[in-house]
């Protein structure tokens, strides 16, 4: 009996080596495959499709303006909020009479002052701040809802993305309208029940719990609705357009 147990496991040993060798060369031919391909904005263009596939469903399944980002009480909020990434924030820039550029509004307007958009409704949140690299932070932000701005400056027919940029242009983000419209949806001008510092994005940033940090622009200096899907700063380097959570 102990001989024939010994052979039936050393057979057993034998299959599970060859199916994991088997699957072990599938896939590195898979990948040695996928790394011959073009590249599409950054990654070879199959990965690209399955960015494409994994929006698809986070988009038409999971997104709803009723699926909201978890709020924590204020005591929750971290003080020391991380720094991460200033791409495109301009140092020294005068923020006292600061007007975020505007295109494809139903109404005409070269650009909306600053003042005007903290005087509309204020709303503080706390929520998760997370970033692609793996780490979060409880933040707590105050500003104004972007459905409440695109309330006073309304998309003109047919747009179906916000794009938004810094003053220089080097960094910029697009996001789908339906995103931009989420109630939790934040243009801040608060952190830490304080005005925002330089290297966290003064005068104005987005807060949008609902996707990764990479989507989450400092220092605004335009914002711009369009029928067309915006360029994104992180999706050309490889990163998924869509980056939900």
């Amino acid at each position: 009996m102990t001989n024939n147990v010994e052979i039936e496991i050393q057979r057993l040993t034998r299959r599970a080596f060859l199916t994991g060798g088997i699957a072990a060369a599938t896939g590195a031919a898979g990948m040695a495959w996928i790394a011959t391909r073009e590249d599409e904005n950054g990654i070879p263009w199959p990965l690209r499709r399955i960015q494409r596939a994994n929006e698809a469903f986070s988009r038409n399944v999971l997104f709803s303006e009723k699926h909201l980002a978890p709020e924590f009480p204020k005591d929750r909020a971290e003080q020391d909020v991380r720094v991460n990434e200033n791409i495109g924030v301009t140092a020294g820039l005068d923020h006292s009479n600061w007007v975020v550029k505007t295109e494809g509004t139903a109404r005409a307007a070269a650009g909306v002052p600053l003042a005007e958009i903290k005087a509309m409704a204020k709303t503080e949140l706390v929520n998760e701040f997370k970033c692609v690299e793996g780490w979060s932070q409880i933040v707590h932000w105050g500003g104004t809802r972007f459905a409440d701005f695109a309330k006073a400056y309304p998309p003109a027919p047919g747009m179906k993305y916000v794009a938004m940029e810094t003053p220089d242009g080097g960094y910029y983000v697009g996001l789908d309208l339906e995103s931009a419209m989420q109630p939790q949806t934040l243009l801040c001008y608060e952190m830490t029940g304080a005005p925002l510092t330089g290297e966290h994005g003064a005068p104005l940033r987005l807060s949008i719990p609902t996707k990764y940090g990479i989507k989450n622009i400092k220092q605004i200096g335009k914002i711009a609705y369009t029928a067309e899907r915006p360029k994104d700063y992180w999706q050309e380097r490889g990163y998924d357009w869509f980056a939900g959570l």
